[in-house]
């Protein structure tokens, strides 16, 4: 199947909001995921669907702490058809912190014969450690590095 990169991103949009998509089997198989604001024992890069399924079966847990509400995803189209550029919001209640929150994160998003051939994933460490209850764990790994 063939999805355009915004059919794509409804994907991923859907996957925030845990309606059952597996983030991994939206990439191609040498696919690339990149977090360029990593923090401290996050890698910056992982190359390859498995690694990517790896991963984030290992991050899984931190989802339990967020109640979402709700996950919005504005999308913007480039000069390139395979590039787009998307803000995604999510907002709901935090466990870890016991009251609401808001998180936005910027992608760009690179599409391939309806796959997913590279993504960086702008997100704020700090805002997501704070989200999560992380803070104190995010400062020692900084104070660390």
């Amino acid at each position: 199947m063939h999805r355009s990169p915004r059919e794509v991103v409804e994907q991923v949009r859907r996957m925030v909001a845990g309606e059952g998509v597996e983030f991994a089997d939206l990439f191609a198989l040498d696919g690339v995921l990149r977090y360029p604001f990593a923090p401290p024992g996050t890698p910056g890069e992982l190359r390859g669907r498995q690694a990517i399924r790896e991963f984030h079966g290992l991050a899984s847990g931190q989802r339990e702490l967020l109640e979402i509400a709700g996950v919005d995803a504005l999308v913007r189209e480039t000069d390139d058809p395979e590039v787009v550029v998307v803000e995604i919001e999510h907002h709901g209640h935090s466990r870890a912190t016991g009251g609401p929150y808001r998180f936005r994160a910027l992608g760009v998003i690179r599409v391939r014969d309806g796959e997913i051939v590279a993504y960086d994933d702008y997100m704020d460490p700090i805002a997501m450690a704070a989200l999560l209850g992380r803070t104190p764990d995010l400062a020692a790994a900084l104070s660390a590095a």
